[in-house]
């Protein structure tokens, strides 16, 4: 079933569509610091992506008709291809991807080509993880708007259209398919902007671009070959997530919870930005770390808070991967010494507006 089958960059058979997997493992890898994420810097103007644009241009849509026209494309019947993320200093990988929808049931499978290597299975939002090297799975539940084209969806009763504004640029062509090209800009600093390829038929995302308050790409994934309605099997999807034999499971562990339940609070909020979930995770003995998420529908931060041994002396700052950005903050009151970690693909005053208004509850 998982022959790997290359068609030709002009051959997209347009019988189903597309979605693909990336950017929570970005998050995960940055957080940890144990990877690399994997981005592709772009040019600067649309006719350098995907073959340039001709004059006719898309339908007129508004900003919420645009991203619930991507969100329900999402659910289509099968596809198979090979997408490439990659970074502005260089950094390249490519991922395999099978995926199916039979009714409310979605399957997918990914299998990184390039790297350590990986193969994620996902059911709905069950994902599991096998690591051949390790001879390891992991099980868990995957978080809401961290797979594309999720990323790209607006919660429910989230006004997106407030804080952002979207422009037609034409038409151009992604993996052999005819795409409507839009940009979504950001009505404040708060937030980067998106450029978006999408087959003009299903509405299916074939590329997406983050870019800065410059214009600048930050990131870009896209499809280097696709075939659509692809002759994927959703049996044997799940008969690979049963078979674990010879892999040593493990479980991650998590409980809902609120950060006024775990001591926290938050001062101000970020313009736009609502709470969507928070999660209790075990550490070593009686530990545990707190991630608490916020959306503004589009774009994702994630808190993470976990307590700090007086000894220990970790160092604080920022990091960034592409449009991922990472601030670490050390905070000590009375009942003890914390390590705060924000995550997110937003500008990394942000992530600072975030930190600082984040407090134990006295």
């Amino acid at each position: 079933m998982f022959r790997r089958t290359t068609l030709p960059a002009s051959a997209c058979q347009r019988r189903g569509g597309a979605r693909w997997w990336g950017r929570d493992l970005c998050r995960a890898a940055l957080l940890w610091c144990v990877g690399g994420l994997l981005t592709l810097a772009g040019a600067q103007n649309v006719g350098q992506f995907g073959g340039g644009g001709v004059p006719a241009g898309p339908p007129q849509r508004s900003v919420t008709e645009w991203l619930a026209r991507l969100q329900q494309a999402s659910r289509v019947p099968s596809y198979v291809g090979t997408f490439v993320v990659s970074s502005a200093s260089g950094a390249l990988s490519s991922s395999r991807i099978w995926h199916v929808c039979e009714g409310d049931v979605q399957l997918e499978r990914v299998d990184t080509l390039t790297g350590t290597p990986r193969s994620t299975v996902r059911r709905n939002d069950t994902v599991m993880t096998f690591l051949p090297d390790a001879r390891v799975v992991t099980l868990d539940q995957r978080q809401q708007g961290a797979v594309f084209p999720n990323l790209l969806s607006p919660a429910a009763g989230q006004p997106v259209a407030d804080f952002y504004d979207v422009r037609e640029l034409g038409r151009g062509r992604v993996a052999g398919c005819d795409a409507d090209i839009v940009q979504l800009l950001p009505r404040d600093a708060w937030r980067f902007g998106y450029r978006i390829w999408s087959e003009n038929r299903t509405g299916l995302v074939l590329k997406t671009q983050t870019l800065d308050a410059q214009g600048r790409v930050l990131e870009q994934a896209a499809f280097s070959e696709l075939q659509l309605d692809a002759p994927v099997q959703a049996e044997q999807l799940r008969q690979m997530m049963a078979s674990t034999q010879g892999y040593r499971l493990v479980q991650a562990e998590q409980a809902r919870t609120t950060p006024q339940a775990e001591g926290w609070q938050l001062s101000a909020v970020v313009p736009g930005f609502e709470a969507r979930n928070c999660y209790r995770r075990p550490l070593s003995g009686t530990a545990s770390l707190v991630q608490c998420i916020f959306s503004d529908g589009l774009a994702t931060v994630s808190l993470f808070m976990q307590p700090l041994e007086a000894a220990q002396r970790p160092r604080e700052g920022a990091a960034s991967m592409g449009a991922t950005q990472a601030l670490t903050r050390r905070v000590t009151d009375r009942s003890g010494h914390w390590w705060i970690t924000a995550v997110g693909e937003v500008p990394s005053a942000t992530l600072q507006a975030f930190v600082q208004g984040l407090a134990r509850i006295p």
